[in-house]
């Protein structure tokens, strides 16, 4: 095993070097994402050496998710779906001036996400994968429903107004195909809406464009004053010491997540943030510019990104769009992923392992050196900006599925979008809500088939027990401190 990863850190090094730093400038960018930049750079490995082709591929997955952090922290417009919950905190943090500090917390909770990963990964991959494919549809839906239930913990001292945004976002979930019939449902006879709202141009309308429309009106469009020093407040080694506890929790839950097939980075970095705000003596500093926010974040989506790989190479089972064309790419350069890959092919094995490592290492090499200037974005006008983010915009948008009525769709959300947040009802619930929404209806009903429509199941299997009765909790303790803080504040 030693001798490959020699061979990663030597001769592999260079394509390491440049799928990150191709993936960290994707990602970085609102409308490009990782399954894009894979997608077009899958062509060019097919006469590339299958070690050689997946260091690159694997490497551009882990910048490109990093990568998101940055346009999240200074511009509140996520690079990535799995930055959502990285704008909640990184961007207050950046505004008042500490930006350099907000990105150097998201890259060094991404390394250490990605590290603790990459641990679970090289150590426990078969078993842990084992145990993950025994989640039956009825797990991950109460799992789901957990996720849901924490939407108090986005919502920013508001749970009605929280509610009312998952609402709207379960809502807009529900056109497309019926996943237990296959019949069309409120599609109102347009074809193109027979698939629903594809996830990249709701995401870049409601997030991206929306905030463009936000930030045109006068003083949001200000360029901001710069603090002296600013750019020299990175990450710092007492960081370790002081947030081990979030590090380590927010990681170990995002691998596990990012184990499980079909949930993703964004449902990790959910969990892992609500968990952290639920743990913490003042949760009313999240959504504030708190650092434990996007430490939990951080860590979790990268390590989500590392744990998906979990059950790619031990199982053949791609967890998210990205794995399925990783999974492509093995199939390609005539390799087997799945249970025999570890006896067939165990140096493939072990260079994606290895290659995990080394691109999260890589990542933060980069983004070390890259940090303070890119902290310098902060005070650039948003005027200046604005042109190139609406044209990527539009090229996202189209390169879904190359329809002209994806850029509707992202033009009709941003206008939702602006409407929301003049409106004072949150954005992240709302695209919450429409990610978890489809997988908990799937696995739900999915169940339902199973189990001959009984729901005693959820209650009698211990894993859906559990994770119900944590919903349950988690439910109510975001009333009764809603009702406090409700009680604390005077009417005016």
């Amino acid at each position: 095993m030693l001798d490959i990863y020699v061979y990663v850190f030597t001769t592999g090094l260079p394509w390491i070097l440049i799928g990150t730093g191709v993936g960290i400038l994707v990602g970085a960018i609102p409308g490009l994402s990782g399954a894009v930049v894979i997608s077009l750079a899958l062509p060019t490995t097919y006469f590339m050496d299958g070690s050689d082709a997946l260091l690159l591929l694997i490497s551009m997955y882990i910048g490109a998710t990093t990568g998101g952090l940055i346009s999240a922290t200074l511009m509140r417009m996520p690079g990535t779906e799995a930055a959502i919950m990285t704008t909640l905190d990184g961007y207050p943090m950046a505004a008042g001036g500490q930006p350099a500090r907000a990105l150097g917390l998201g890259v060094l909770a991404s390394f250490i996400g990605g590290l603790i990963a990459w641990a679970i990964l090289a150590a426990l991959s078969p078993p842990l994968s084992l145990v993950a494919v025994r989640f039956g549809p009825y797990e991950i839906f109460a799992m789901t429903v957990v996720a849901l239930t924490l939407i108090a913990a986005v919502s920013r001292g508001s749970l009605l107004n929280g509610l009312l945004a998952a609402a709207l976002g379960a809502l807009f979930a529900m056109p497309g195909i019926d996943p237990s019939s296959g019949m069309l449902r409120l599609t109102f006879g347009i074809s193109s809406l027979d698939n629903g709202f594809a996830l990249l141009p709701v995401i870049l309308g409601v997030l991206v464009l929306g905030q463009v429309l936000l930030d045109c009106e006068g003083p949001a469009a200000k360029t901001l004053e710069r603090v002296p020093g600013s750019a020299r407040i990175a990450m710092r080694l007492s960081d370790l010491r002081d947030y081990a506890g979030t590090f380590v929790s927010a990681s170990v839950i995002g691998s596990w997540i990012g184990i499980l097939p079909g949930v993703g980075g964004t449902t990790a970095s959910i969990a892992a943030y609500s968990v952290s705000k639920a743990a913490s003596k003042n949760p009313e500093r999240f959504g504030q510019g708190e650092e434990r926010g996007i430490i939990a974040a951080e860590s979790a989506n990268n390590a989500g990104t590392v744990g998906a790989l979990v059950p790619l190479i031990t199982l053949g089972i791609p967890g998210s769009v990205i794995t399925a064309i990783l999974l492509g790419a093995m199939v390609i350069h005539n390799l087997n992923p799945g249970p025999l890959l570890f006896t067939e092919n165990p140096e493939i094995a072990y260079t994606v392992i290895a290659g995990a490592f080394a691109a999260n290492v890589a990542m933060l090499a980069i983004m070390w050196v890259a940090t303070p200037l890119l902290s310098r974005l902060m005070y650039v006008n948003k005027f200046y900006l604005f042109p190139a983010i609406v044209v990527f915009c539009f090229i996202g948008a189209f390169t879904v599925s190359s329809r002209f009525f994806d850029i509707w769709v992202m033009l009709g959300f941003a206008v939702l979008g602006y409407v929301m947040a003049k409106a004072k009802v949150p954005a992240g619930p709302f695209i919450i809500a429409y990610i978890l929404t489809p997988i908990a209806e799937t696995n739900l009903r999915s169940g339902l088939v199973i189990y001959d429509g009984s729901f005693v199941p959820l209650l009698t299997r211990p894993v859906c027990a559990a994770f119900l009765a944590l919903a349950a909790v988690s439910l109510i303790w975001s009333l009764w401190t809603e009702l406090k803080h409700a009680r604390r504040t005077p009417a005016r």
